[in-house]
């Protein structure tokens, strides 16, 4: 059974594209890479070929991968109410422990950059802030077992 991969319909769409180019543009220039390092002879030392065929590897799994998101996709509207925390919100929270403020923007598994503070809905801490509000405190449990708060100072 496949679980649902929670995503906004922007972010849907930009897998859509990115699939038809993998499909359409990449898959034919790789296609292309491998025929002509073929025609070079031995294959047994042809470090192009090589280089070739594990381009096509890769490019293959991440269709698959796209194409998974996409057959699974659980597309949801996004929201403007900024009175509770829901997919793309951006919540600044205090974090107790560290005694410092942070911002994260909560998104969709596919869009997440850590580095960037742009959190999964089903990380601990994305689904612990969903349908909070501001003044909430939130106790985040972390694999080791311990646990942190974060108090909600705002959500945009």
């Amino acid at each position: 059974m496949s679980e649902s991969i929670v995503m906004t319909r922007k972010n849907f769409e930009d897998l859509k594209k990115e699939l038809d180019y993998l499909v359409k543009v990449k898959r034919p220039e790789i296609i292309e890479r491998i025929a002509e390092a073929r025609s070079h002879g031995d294959l047994s030392e042809n470090a192009e070929y090589d280089a070739a065929r594990e381009e096509q590897r890769s490019n293959e799994g991440k269709i698959a991968e796209l194409e998974y998101k996409i057959k699974n996709a659980d597309i949801r509207e996004e929201v403007s109410d900024t009175s509770y925390v829901h997919l793309g919100s951006v919540v600044k929270v205090f974090d107790d422990g560290l005694e410092e403020e942070q911002c994260y923007t909560v998104t969709s598994v596919t869009e997440v950059d850590v580095m960037n503070g742009k959190i999964s809905v089903e990380s601990p801490v994305g689904a612990a802030l969903l349908r909070r509000k501001v003044g909430d405190v939130v106790e985040i449990k972390c694999p080791d077992g311990s646990s942190y708060n974060l108090k909600i100072l705002s959500i945009q």
